[in-house]
């Protein structure tokens, strides 16, 4: 195992990431000078949206140079086709943030990218499907992630770094490459992404972020030694953004809503509601990364039985039906008078408003209105000598 070159990778998709996003931001800050409360938005949201492209770049380059210069060892071919997958996604999403498109359209450029990189790979037809099945879910996963300041960064982050581990217990540079890459990108990219965030992951580098970390796992599977449970051990590392669209989806079914249309039913937004903090919530998102990982990374490493590889995907459906629990959809206030029901007899009309009647003199004649002139008529009656 190359540690040296995979190091270097790693400082190199640090530094790159650290300095493009903090010109992003500068850039950013400066679009936003002068905007009126109230006015047209600005240059600045489509650059802090677009600031993801610096964590591909970032994390892209310095894997790219990595491999070129010998970093990933035998699993150079692998390597270029991952890269160039995740570029191939990347630039899907920077698409779709400029001009947003239909899912299944996204769907099948995932599926697209997920082949290449599976056919570079080498795996057999059989495990090349189903890592094409397992690449486009995961991808959508962590895509859905992009729901609060540090989340996906922290969560992708905590993953990263559980793939890194399981490609070191095996001593292999290739599958270890693109984690070490991302590792590193994701840490200099949440120094600008953690509240209050100036740039924003968008579409570009959460689908970025899940492309590498589903198809370094299914490398990192396809090369491990039979005696690893890694059927058992990897899919585990994906709990969090699993468990997060197992919630969405779940959620809009029984509330009877689109199930492909944004809202704000995401684990992330279920917390806010309990007035968990927006730094709270990205911890509580790591925390629960870090215990699903350090969970499947034992397993892999044979520390841990592979049943107890069970333990994340049930407490996760545990935290799911809890969080089911916590409303998500506000109804909408009630205008108009309500319609009574069939069978219902319609209320009866008020009574008509009866005529006051005149006021009247101690002597039992009318009095007089008042003059036109307004002024009032102060003891003027009817009662004329």
């Amino acid at each position: 195992m190359n540690v040296l070159g995979i190091i270097a990778s790693a400082v190199a998709a640090l530094f790159i990431t650290v300095v493009l996003a903090k010109g992003v931001r500068r850039t950013a800050l400066r679009s936003g000078i002068g905007r009126e409360p109230g006015a047209r938005p600005s240059r600045a949201g489509v650059v802090r949206r677009l600031g993801g492209a610096t964590l591909v770049i970032g994390a892209g380059t310095a894997a790219a140079a990595g491999a070129g210069l010998g970093a990933a060892g035998d699993g150079g071919r692998a390597v270029t086709g991952l890269l160039a997958g995740a570029g191939i996604v990347a630039a899907l999403g920077l698409v779709h943030e400029v001009r947003p498109l239909g899912v299944p359209l996204r769907t099948a450029v995932q599926a697209a990218a997920a082949t290449l990189a599976v056919c570079l790979a080498g795996l057999s037809p059989v495990a090349g499907v189903l890592a094409v099945i397992w690449i486009v879910a995961v991808t959508q996963a962590f895509a859905l992630l992009d729901t609060s300041d540090g989340a996906l960064a922290t969560v992708g982050a905590v993953t990263a770094a559980g793939l890194l581990a399981c490609a070191a217990l095996d001593g292999r540079s290739g599958p270890a490459l693109l984690p070490a890459a991302l590792l590193a990108g994701l840490i200099g990219f949440l120094l600008h992404n953690w509240h209050p965030a100036r740039i924003r992951p968008g579409a570009s580098a959460s689908l970025f972020t899940g492309f590498v970390l589903a198809s370094s796992g299914a490398l990192i599977h396809a090369a491990a030694p039979p005696e690893r449970a890694a059927w058992a051990a990897l899919p585990v590392l994906a709990t969090v953004a699993l468990a997060d669209s197992a919630l969405v989806l779940v959620s809009r079914r029984r509330a009877s809503r689109p199930l492909l249309q944004d809202g704000g039913d995401h684990i992330t937004h279920r917390l806010r509601r309990i007035r968990v903090t927006v730094p709270g919530t990205a911890v509580v998102l790591g925390l629960w990364a870090a215990a699903a990982v350090t969970i499947g990374t034992l397993v892999y490493g044979g520390v841990l039985h592979p049943a107890l590889a069970l333990v994340p995907p049930v407490g996760s459906a545990l935290a799911v039906l809890a969080l089911l629990r916590i409303p998500a959809y506000v109804a909408p206030p009630r205008t108009g008078t309500r319609r009574p029901a069939p069978g219902t007899p319609a209320p009866a009309a008020p009574p008509a408003p009866v005529a006051a009647e005149p006021a009247r003199t101690p002597a039992g004649r009318p009095t007089v209105p008042p003059p036109p002139t307004g002024r009032p008529a102060v003891g003027v009656t009817a009662d004329r000598s």
